[in-house]
């Protein structure tokens, strides 16, 4: 029955400002900052002057560059969805003592600054190291095996949100019916699963291409990627020209990926039957070939990809600077560093992390939910589905623009007071710059489930005499509740963890953790270096602790049975 003869089309002012919200809130603090950034690399005179074009891509330094972003991309995604899934089944359709715990531990690596993973790589691929002998330092293998212990929780939380309420019948079905279990996986999983694996796939991919700590670490004089010749022309050369060539060949193949993503997303999604997880989730059997297939790659994933490297930067934030073992570089948290190296202690800067992560993470929650509410739409009118098509491309597109490029522009289009707000001194400049980055991962983490509903459930509410409101409220809302508890541990654990954007904008008396982390490694002294790793060991347990929250206040109770 038709959803307009039951009234089930919201007021158009209602979608009108569910619209226009996120669109100013983007056009704003992204639009702008970047426009402004590569106008004045073309402009540098008052003139235009397009000369960088050429030469800039006549370059074959470019050209190798683009290969080697596009190389490492591409693997480092192929990776972390190969590996990811099999964790997503492991702690998302079977459950177990610790599973919480798991949960939470898979996703620290999302967070951690990326040059310190980059020196704690380093450290296991050097000759001297636990993984000297594979030859990785310095290597594009190394790199994409850092990538990959980034991006692997992305994939497990993404897949796994909506795998934990596909309707198992289909699968008990498929099985009755003699289909092997390889089968019933590939023919009635997989297809299910094939939105979220799209869209998991193409945050993976934009984080890889736009990969900058790793691969300044790690990558040394022999591997560079756009993102880091973007950094070098802006930071060291103060070649604004070049640098905007960069920034707009860099969105040209951000831009290009994602649609091939949206296409292949619309191509694949389907309504399906959402059920509680409490109706999903089975103890984990060991005499089930695929549990034990699942448990013996997830403790090989967790061990060797995860554990190994964090507790290798545990064990060494408890090496003093004298080569002996204990607590000193933790007592040394309290202080300004070796020389006064930081204007703030790392507590004052953990605590300042905190409360500009809760504000970043209520607005990216409000944005991103809008944005996910409308383009979880299905409009007959085609027009219609192509710009619910567009406003989703346009969303994810700050994760595909250098993190440098954002700062700066922020550095010179928010230097004065916007719609009469001055964001210099409001202390809202930081959470909204990391608000920019943390939307994208609300509206794929959510996106995935509202399209999953059956539009049945709507007409039905509306049969019922349901306006518009309470249908998003009965029925939207507590279906979307779980994978929303989701969104705000990513957009929280995004916040805690940024770097790029952050470092310039933040004042030093309001550093945030991941910047004391990063000029501590930047000072000379063995102290400064020790409390480093001792501060990242912090802001991983504090991530850690944040998810595990998160996963407990995920009530399944609140979604109900569907």
């Amino acid at each position: 029955m038709s959803l307009l003869r039951h009234g089930l089309r919201p007021a158009p002012l209602l979608w009108g400002v569910a619209v226009a919200v996120p669109l100013g809130f983007l056009a704003v603090f992204f639009a702008w900052p970047v426009a402004a950034l590569v106008v004045r690399g073309f402009v540098p005179d008052g003139a235009l002057d397009l000369t960088g074009f050429a030469e800039v891509l006549s370059r074959p330094r470019t050209w190798r560059l683009v290969g080697l972003t596009l190389t490492q991309a591409v693997l480092g995604t192929a990776f972390s969805v190969l590996l990811g899934l099999p964790l997503a089944y492991l702690l998302y359709r079977r459950s177990f003592p610790g599973r919480s715990l798991a949960r939470g531990l898979v996703t620290v690596p999302f967070v951690l600054p990326a040059v310190v993973v980059g020196v704690a790589f380093r450290a296991l691929f050097a000759p001297g190291g636990t993984l000297g002998f594979l030859g990785l330092e310095e290597s594009l293998a190394g790199i994409v095996v850092a990538l990959v212990f980034f991006n692997v929780s992305v994939v497990v939380r993404t897949v796994g949100g909506l795998w934990e309420r596909l309707d198992p019948r289909a699968e008990e079905a498929a099985a009755s019916l003699g289909a092997a279990p390889a089968r019933v996986f590939r023919t009635v999983t997989l297809p299910s699963l094939a939105p979220a694996i799209t869209s998991a796939a193409s945050v993976v991919f934009l984080f890889c291409a736009t990969a900058f700590g790793v691969v300044l670490v790690l990558g040394g004089v022999r591997y560079g990627t756009i993102e880091t010749e973007i950094w070098t022309r802006t930071t060291q050369f103060l070649d604004l020209r070049s640098a905007s060539v960069l920034s707009i060949l860099q969105l040209v193949v951000i831009s290009a990926a994602l649609a091939v993503s949206a296409r292949a997303r619309r191509r694949r999604e389907a309504a399906l039957h959402l059920v509680s997880a409490r109706r999903t989730a089975r103890p984990l059997s060991w005499r089930s070939p695929a549990d034990v297939a699942a448990s013996l790659a997830g403790v090989a994933i967790v061990a060797g990809l995860i554990v190994l490297p964090l507790a290798g930067l545990v064990a060494r934030s408890f090496r003093e600077p004298d080569g002996s073992w204990g607590p000193g570089n933790y007592v040394a948290l309290g202080t300004t560093g070796e020389r006064n190296a930081l204007v703030v202690t790392v507590w004052e800067a953990t605590a300042t992390s905190l409360r500009i992560a809760l504000a970043a993470t209520l607005i990216s929650l409000v944005v991103g939910g809008l944005v996910a509410l409308v383009v979880s739409r299905r409009p007959r009118s085609a027009g219609t589905r192509r710009a619910i098509g567009t406003l989703d491309g346009l969303f994810m597109l700050p994760l595909g623009v250098s993190a440098v490029t954002v700062g700066f522009g922020f550095l010179i289009t928010m230097d004065q007071p916007v719609l009469g707000l001055d964001l210099r001194t409001s202390g809202l400049l930081v959470p909204v710059a990391q608000a920019v980055v943390a939307v994208p991962l609300v509206v794929r983490t959510v996106l995935p489930v509202l399209r999953a509903i059956d539009p049945r459930l709507r007409e039905v509410a509306a049969v019922l005499g349901s306006g518009p409101g309470r249908v998003l409220r009965t029925v939207d809302l507590p279906i979307a509740l779980r994978s929303l508890g989701l969104a705000t541990g990513f957009a929280f654990a995004v916040s805690l963890g940024e770097f790029g954007a952050t470092s310039f904008l933040a004042r030093p008396d309001g550093a945030t953790l991941p910047v004391v982390i990063y000029r501590l490694i930047g000072r000379p002294g063995a102290e400064n270096y020790g409390m480093a790793l001792a501060a990242s060991v912090v802001l991983a347990a504090l991530t850690a602790t944040v998810m595990m929250v998160a996963e407990l206040l995920r009530d399944d109770r609140a979604g109900g049975e569907f």
